[in-house]
């Protein structure tokens, strides 16, 4: 018991002695040991790095996973199961969970309607999305996530542990430094000679004793200073060390970040192929369930006999002879072209971003695809590339 009273009124000793140096330092009435130049940029450095590494991780999770907070409890479920060493259990994405409703939906509309095949087409595209964006988060996970949370939860930990311990070596120090220049000048005090033709002679033995106690105390001071110096040193070399290994940190984070990126770009190449399978498997559909009124003239609508009897009837047909086809006399617009697009048959028309071409449908064409023009060269084009210019 009698020792632990010492050593909490020692450590009360020592806070108290670091408080007092802190306020003066803060007040101008005391000096501060500086560090140098190089350790200097190495703490700015590391503390860039901590506070973009904080953001950059932050983002990342809320590009990964937009709604942290929705109805399923998805975030809390996972910091249960982080909190016990435990891996959570996969859960579908919205993307599956989007394509397992169609799915169902179709078994109730009928798969072998236009809408329930289509349903079917589409909801199973969407779960193989889902299946690529949930490869995606794994894969990002482990690969960036993760090196990004250890750095924080870890290496940055460890460097503030020591930065703390550091500046409590550095007021020691400095505290041991005003101690013994206080020392000193109260020495230099007592070792002045008196006056004796004004004082006793006692006084004189009084000071002589003052000044071997201040003596003393000078010589403790300067041991004291010494250790404190010492421990100083040491802990400025660790704390160097581990400010020195930023760059690596750098090196790993950079190496993660390339990782993430071929995953980000495989993600969405796989994203364009499905999609671009689906709008082909829709768009090559024999059976037309809309028929399109883009620029229909309202007259042939009024007198569906005539319609049947015109001679553009024959483009109803499964191949159609694009050679043949002739602009209406009116409802042609312009479209700008928002993707490219290349030409899957001769029957096509290839695209170049943001040009403008000139474009009509015909009765019985495909929704999906308007007849286009450029200058000498004319082919279908698909309706989802372009914007329509009024």
């Amino acid at each position: 018991m009698d020792f632990s009273v010492k050593k909490l009124a020692s450590d009360a000793g020592v806070f108290f002695s670091r408080a007092v140096q802190f306020t003066q330092e803060n007040l101008g009435q005391a000096e501060k040991t500086e560090l140098d130049a190089h350790f200097e940029n190495l703490l700015a450095r590391a503390d860039c790095t901590k506070n973009w590494t904080e953001k950059i991780f932050r983002q990342t999770e809320y590009l990964l996973q937009p709604n942290p907070i929705d109805h399923t409890g998805a975030r809390i479920e996972e910091f249960l199961y982080e909190k016990l060493d435990r891996k959570a259990p996969s859960r579908p994405t919205n993307a599956e969970l989007l394509g397992h409703y169609m799915l169902e939906a179709a078994k109730d509309f009928g798969p072998g309607t236009p809408y329930g095949s289509t349903l079917i087409k589409v909801g199973e595209c969407q779960q193989r999305l889902g299946g690529a964006e949930r490869e995606f988060l794994q894969t990002s996970a482990i690969s960036f996530l993760t090196p990004l949370r250890n750095f924080l939860e870890g290496d940055w930990r460890t460097i503030s542990k020591e930065r703390r311990l550091l500046e409590n070596r550095r007021l020691d120090l400095d505290a041991c430094k005003a101690r013994l220049k206080k020392a000193k000048a109260a020495e230099a005090k007592a070792a002045a000679v008196p006056d004796f033709q004004e004082t006793r002679p006692r006084n004189y033995v009084l000071s002589a004793s003052a000044s071997a106690l201040w003596s003393e105390e000078v010589d403790k001071a300067e041991h004291e200073l010494r250790v404190a110096q010492t421990e100083f040193d040491r802990q400025a070399e660790v704390t160097r060390l581990l400010l020195e290994g930023i760059s690596s940190t750098h090196v790993n984070h950079l190496r993660c970040l390339h990782e993430f990126v071929e995953a980000q770009t495989a993600y969405y190449n796989q994203c364009h192929r499905v999609m671009m399978e689906l709008h082909k498997e829709l768009g090559s559909s024999s059976a037309d369930v809309f028929s399109s009124n883009f620029g229909r003239n309202p007259s042939a609508s009024a007198d569906p006999d005539a319609s049947a009897e015109s001679p553009t009837a024959a483009l109803e047909t499964d191949v159609l002879q694009i050679e043949e086809v002739q602009p209406p006399a009116s409802g042609t617009r312009k479209a700008k072209v928002l993707y490219d697009y290349d030409a899957a048959d001769t029957s096509e028309m290839s695209l170049l971003a943001d040009e403008l071409i000139t474009v009509y449908t015909v009765p019985g064409m495909d929704s999906d695809w308007l007849i286009g023009e450029r200058g000498n060269q004319k082919g279908k084009v698909p309706v989802t590339y372009l914007e329509l210019l009024s």
